[in-house]
């Protein structure tokens, strides 16, 4: 079992450190910088990434915000409407960042009438490490956790119980499909390879794992971050049909990156 270790803020002086917003914060600054590394060993413009990650992620705490105040704190919010603009008290669903990203992006490459296909494929390289470093502050908080368990990887928390901790097994998580992504990297896949993989991996390990979280609110047994789950499993699915078992049909051409 692991110890639990709670940390929520450091203090520098007379600055107080958020530990969360910093790994986040710290997260989305890594995973744009390999994002652009990545657009930019392709020959794409690794400034129209960069524009692109600031737009998406400026976007996805929107939709985080809207996803967990009506989905998941629904009767806060009808109570009291303005706890929806006070985010310092927290509340983020990243089911619905991802959403909001995923809209914004299409917009914003087609407006600029870039390579919708290629430019996602390469940004979303970098979201595994950037969501692995991100997790690391929901795991010094202990914002998620999970059922009791022998596993061990769980957490031997303040009141006795060893629990899962979902902010650890999420942060591994990230950091697994970071490697693979940069096995990846190394053979010769078609575009989209990294946004297939990505959704079916992510969507499985989220629909799998939100049955062992204990603090979400569930609506016919399922939390809401599990449907989205599902629907980016089915994406991957698609994916996989599109890119490997019928190449032939994906607009036109295998093309590689």
């Amino acid at each position: 079992m692991l110890p639990y270790i709670e940390l929520t803020t450091l203090s520098l002086g007379p600055i107080t450190i958020y530990v969360w917003g910093t790994m986040v914060a710290l997260g989305i600054a890594i995973g744009l910088w390999v994002a652009g590394k990545r657009a930019e060993k392709l020959g794409l413009d690794r400034k129209l990434v960069y524009d692109l990650g600031v737009w998406t992620v400026i976007a996805a705490f929107v939709g985080a915000r809207i996803g967990h105040s009506f989905f998941y704190d629904w009767g806060t919010t009808i109570r009291d409407p303005l706890e929806f603009f006070r985010v310092w008290h927290g509340g983020f669903s990243i089911m619905g960042g991802f959403i909001a990203a995923i809209i914004t992006a299409v917009w914003y490459l087609r407006r600029h009438q870039a390579d919708v296909w290629c430019y996602a494929d390469a940004t979303i390289f970098g979201l595994p490490i950037g969501l692995g470093i991100g997790r690391i502050g929901c795991f010094l908080i202990h914002d998620h956790p999970g059922t009791a368990s022998d596993f061990f990887l769980a957490v031997q928390y303040p009141d006795g119980v060893s629990r899962l901790d979902h902010g650890l097994l999420l942060s591994i998580n990230g950091f697994l499909m970071a490697l693979v992504f940069w096995w990846m990297s190394r053979r010769k896949l078609p575009v989209g390879a990294y946004l297939t993989v990505f959704a079916f991996w992510y969507g499985a390990v989220r629909l799998w794992l939100d049955f062992y979280r204990i603090a979400d609110a569930r609506f016919w047994g399922l939390t809401p971050a599990q449907y989205v789950a599902v629907a980016l499993v089915a994406a991957g699915l698609w994916g996989v049909y599109k890119l490997w078992l019928k190449p032939h049909r994906v607009r036109g051409k295998m093309r590689s990156i």
